[in-house]
């Protein structure tokens, strides 16, 4: 276990408060109406929990370490997963602009989703039609004109797509040079020439809009283009890394909150005169799920130490994910086993929880994805 320091502890009270007022009583709604729950967004926003990564410089809390990302990213995904990741996703969206941006992008872009009494939303656009896990193989086009670069090609699966203020899109300058042509480009909402597809129908995760990004003669100004020609894939992949670490702690969340609801209910339901968790066959299934979510957060919390202070932490970002994600898959499963056909049934949350952790092992890099990235480093 790791020794949280009294800022750490305050923000994940906060984030746990606010999951529990503001997160817990509104899920059910927003994934049956499958809209954005922007009441939540506000008052997420108020408090600070949109922000608080972004440098004070640019008006946020300036709390940059991984640790506490993780911490808030459990709690509020304790609440709910959906809207948990909709909260933090300027985070990702913004990374980027963050890492790869000059000086002036950053002073253009990030206050904006840092001004008080404001809700923005930011994207970022790397899936395609034709690829996905292969993102060295993006066909989205950047042609070099006078003054800038014109954009064309069509995105898919992209988050807070048709609601996002500034969409960052990876495309290639040449796709022979694969991984080596990637460029990033911020691309404000109404640029002419930017337009959405369908808002996609989803399994779960439905507080979070996702849709196609088409662009076609799409100009962006040089000023536009994040850091240099070639530099995306570089950026996206260590954009990734920590976005690994961020989902592998909401997948800790939405499995406590599966095996706090089973452990209540193994209590409460009674069979051949007992509590049913006294009987081996749910006390072992509660055993199991408990030690998996603690192994998982001790995957999660050595990669974001990692980050922290500074060292490589690639492939124990894909361990944690990996294992977190695929814990959470079958500790909420294990835990509508717990429950039996109550656990079926949409008025309890357990089905909820089940579809929306259904795409951690697929968002950011796939289940398979992680274990490449793995082999390979062990190879290395």
């Amino acid at each position: 276990m790791i020794e949280l320091t009294r800022e750490q502890r305050e923000i994940q009270d906060l984030a746990r408060t606010f999951a529990v007022r503001e997160i817990r009583p509104v899920a059910a709604h927003y994934d049956e109406t499958e809209t954005v729950p922007w009441p939540v967004l506000e008052k997420a926003h108020q408090a600070g929990l949109m922000s608080f990564t972004f440098p004070e410089e640019y008006g946020g809390a300036g709390i940059s370490d991984t640790v506490t990302a993780c911490l808030v990213a459990e709690e509020l995904a304790w609440g709910c997963l959906s809207i948990g990741n909709l909260i933090t996703s300027n985070g990702f969206g913004l990374g980027p602009i963050l890492t790869l941006g000059s000086e002036e992008q950053r002073q253009r872009y990030v206050p904006r989703f840092c001004e008080p009494g404001v809700v923005r939303l930011s994207a970022l656009s790397v899936t395609e039609p034709t690829a996905g896990s292969d993102a060295a193989a993006l066909k989205t086009t950047a042609r070099r004109v006078e003054g800038g670069y014109v954009l064309n090609g069509r995105k898919s699966w992209t988050s807070n797509g048709g609601y996002a203020e500034i969409y960052v899109i990876f495309a290639t300058v040449d796709p022979a040079l694969r991984h080596k042509g990637i460029t990033a480009f911020v691309v404000e909402k109404d640029t002419p020439g930017l337009a959405f597809g369908k808002k996609e129908r989803k399994m779960g995760n439905r507080a979070i809009p996702n849709c196609e990004v088409i662009l076609e003669d799409v100009f962006v100004p040089e000023a536009n283009r994040v850091g240099a020609e070639g530099e995306g894939f570089s950026g996206l992949m260590s954009g990734f890394d920590r976005a690994r670490v961020n989902l592998g702690a909401a997948c800790l969340g939405v499995a406590r909150a599966a095996l706090e609801y089973a452990i209540g209910y193994a209590k409460e339901r009674h069979a051949f005169g007992r509590p049913i968790g006294y009987h081996q066959g749910v006390g072992f299934m509660l055993a199991d799920m408990a030690t998996q979510l603690d192994a998982a957060r001790l995957l999660v919390w050595r990669a974001a130490l990692l980050d922290d202070a500074g060292q490589a932490f690639s492939k124990e970002a894909s361990m944690a994910k990996l294992f977190a994600s695929e814990a959470a898959v079958k500790i909420t499963h294990d835990a509508l086993q717990v429950l039996g056909g109550y656990g079926y049934s949409r008025d309890l949350p357990l089905e909820k929880w089940s579809r929306d952790v259904r795409l951690e092992e697929i968002e950011e890099g796939t289940s398979q994805i992680q274990r490449l990235v793995i082999a390979r480093r062990l190879l290395e």
